[in-house]
Order: structure tokens, then C-alpha cells, then sequence
């Protein structure tokens, strides 16, 4: 019986172990969270801003456009979308973005300086993704309006 019972409890503690090692490893937190918080959302939205207004591909995009304001709605926008406790002001993308003659192109060069903002920062892949998959609908809303 002291034989079954070790045996028994060494299977239970491999289940228990395994579990454990497929479960996320920040389970319960927030995207926001994930991204680090009002300083990792501001430091991504500085880093993605910053990459674009020297991005030749779209930096005539930008040539117009308040920063400072633009940082701001931004992260309030980021923040709101990720679980943060912030509340977006500023106007629906299709409100946004009227007139200013996106293209396909430029959607997906800023995506690409988003990305890179991201690595720089450290955001595991994973955060990565689904941000992007957060961000991936409003595309209609962005270009050719």
C-alpha cells in the first residue's frame, strides 16, 4: 500500500507540475498590464510617433499633425483598448482619419513602426499579437477615407 500511495501522489504532482507549465505565465493580467502600464504605453506611443515622423514612407503623413495631442490619444486610445483604466476622448478612426488619403501602404508601415516600438520596448510576442489583432479591424476606418 506505501508503494501505491507514493506512486499515486507522483502522478498527481505530474499533473499538477504539467498544468502549471502550460499556463500562462502572467494569467489575470491585463494586456495594459502586459504592455507596461501607462509607462510602456507612452513609451510605445513615443517610440511608434517617432519612428514615423522619420519614416520617408510616411512622415508627410505626420508633417501637420499636433504630437503632442496626437501622443495623448494615443495612449488614452491604447490604454482603453488593453484593459487600462483610461477612457478615449478623442474621435471614433473613421472621424479621425477623413480626408487625409491613407493608403493600404501606409497602414502597414506604421503597423511595421508599431512593431518595432514593441521589440524595443521588450513586449513578449505574444502581447505583440494581440494588440495587433486588437487593431487589425480598424484598418476600413483608417485608409481611403
Amino acid at each position: 500500500m506505501p508503494r501505491l500511495r507514493a506512486v499515486l501522489v507522483a502522478i498527481a504532482l505530474s499533473v499538477l507540475l504539467a498544468g502549471c507549465a502550460s499556463a500562462p505565465a502572467r494569467q489575470g493580467t491585463t494586456l495594459y498590464e502586459r504592455l507596461g502600464g501607462e509607462a510602456g504605453v507612452a513609451a510605445i506611443t513615443e517610440g511608434l510617433l517617432i519612428r514615423s515622423a522619420d519614416d520617408p514612407r510616411i512622415r508627410d503623413d505626420f508633417a501637420e499633425a499636433d504630437i503632442v495631442n496626437l501622443h495623448t490619444r494615443l495612449v488614452e486610445h491604447l490604454c482603453a483598448l488593453t484593459g487600462g483604466p483610461c477612457t478615449y476622448g478623442g474621435r471614433d478612426m473613421k472621424a479621425a482619419h477623413v480626408g487625409l488619403g491613407l493608403t493600404e501602404a501606409d497602414f502597414n508601415a506604421l503597423v511595421e513602426n508599431l512593431v518595432d516600438a514593441m521589440t524595443e520596448r521588450g513586449v513578449p510576442i505574444a502581447a505583440q499579437n494581440e494588440l495587433l489583432a486588437i487593431l487589425a479591424p480598424m484598418r476600413g476606418e483608417i485608409i481611403r477615407q
